[in-house]
């Protein structure tokens, strides 16, 4: 089997195409100087002077202290009355820059933010292993930086879209909508390993040992990504959207049940919202927003404003 469907399968079913296949690390960003005092029930950081961060409608790229981390974020566009942020969440592996010309066509009609993960791009790495909630805080930090009181939108892809998914039930006055471009499986893990058994080898076993490794934390980001049930969040709009292309069949033997789970975990990504609705995105690879950016835009423009009104 070539590299690059080793590559494209093990992105899609851990989020990042360098999972045992080239890894290259991300250089630290800059840090801030540790000049901020945490606002605990943010996750947020304000001056010393102690007044709140009240968001800021910056546009272009700069960094923010989050948690005493320097955060890569980048912002476009204006946001529409009483609109709400967009804020773009990118698969692991990938910096804020895989997204810009997605946020740059978004920005036409709304302000629309995307930031690298600590550990990605240009962001700080982070000093040890991370969890779920841990990248939540980091997400909640942004969001408080480049949205203020505003509502958000979340369109994440690959495990962006599962992080996305997992922080909006706890965030439901804030995240209004949610667009997840074949966002990872809630439960990978167990999809692979039961798919793929122990004893397999040549590529379909090398592809088991990565998602495992990958998902345990030995990724970019240091994240350990758990299987979970899918939780509401009530019924803001959504749209799952799934590739058009297979890609995970191609593994003898265990691909077609690989590829079969993975579209059963896009549909149980509908439990996220009860007006959650799933697209086929034809002509499409994982990377929906580069393949059929026409999609993704459509998609993240009608959520955004089902969101307004």
């Amino acid at each position: 089997m070539n590299r690059m469907l080793k590559a494209t399968a093990v992105a899609a079913l851990c989020c990042t195409a360098a999972a045992g296949l080239g890894y290259v690390g991300v250089a630290q960003a800059e840090g801030d100087g540790g000049l901020g005092v945490r606002d605990a029930a943010s996750a947020a950081w304000t001056p010393r002077t102690g007044h709140a961060d009240r968001g800021d409608a910056f546009l272009g790229e700069k960094k923010i202290n989050v948690g005493g981390h320097a955060v890569n974020v980048s912002c476009e566009g204006r946001q529409p009355r009483r609109g709400p942020v967009v804020v773009l969440v990118a698969g692991l592996g990938d910096g804020l820059d895989k997204m810009a010309d997605l946020q740059k066509t978004l920005s036409r009609k709304n302000r629309v933010c995307s930031y690298d993960r600590l550990g990605e791009g240009r962001s700080d790495k982070p000093e040890g292993p991370q969890s779920m909630a841990d990248t939540g805080r980091v997400l909640t930090g942004v969001i408080n930086r480049v949205a203020a009181d505003s509502p958000v939108v979340l369109a994440g892809h690959s495990l962006g879209g599962l992080i996305a998914a997992r922080y909006a039930p706890d965030h439901r006055d804030k995240v209004k909508g949610l667009v997840l471009m074949d966002a990872t499986s809630a439960t990978t893990s167990a999809d692979v390993t039961r798919a793929i058994p122990k004893s397999a080898t040549g590529d379909a076993g090398d592809l088991r040992a990565q998602t495992v490794a990958v998902m345990q934390g030995q990724n970019p980001e240091n994240l350990v990504v758990p299987d979970g049930r899918v939780r509401s969040a009530g019924r803001i709009p959504t749209q799952v959207i799934r590739h058009g292309q297979p890609y995970l069949s191609e593994f003898p033997t265990y691909g077609p049940r690989l590829e079969a789970d993975w579209t059963k975990g896009q549909y149980a990504w509908t439990a996220v919202s009860g007006r959650a609705t799933v697209h086929k995105a034809e002509g499409s690879g994982h990377y929906i927003y580069v393949d059929r950016k026409d999609i993704a835009v459509k998609s993240i423009e009608r959520v955004a404003a089902q969101a307004r009104r």
